[in-house]
């Protein structure tokens, strides 16, 4: 994952298979944790994917800073993660 976009195509990919909670939300620690031990990322590669999710319109992160949501552009893009 040695550009942004490659990390944020993987943080969806693991968003995607992740169960959502209460109103769609998905723990951050939950993606955190397959990010960096399923997926070989690092905590940087993981920081980057989501800022990089984000500026693309594909998660934003609640209001409280613990979950995250896919919007409408991520989960068109879920469809087509790597």
């Amino acid at each position: 994952m040695s550009d942004p976009e490659t990390a944020a195509r993987k943080l969806i990919e693991i968003v995607n298979g992740v169960e959502a909670v209460q109103d769609g939300r998905i723990h951050i620690e939950k993606t955190d944790g397959m990010f960096l031990y399923e997926a070989g990322g690092t905590p940087m590669q993981s920081g980057t994917g989501i800022r990089n999710a984000i500026e693309r319109g594909w998660i934003v992160v609640h209001e409280y800073g613990s979950c995250i949501l896919f919007t409408q552009a991520g989960a068109a893009s879920s469809d087509h993660a790597c």
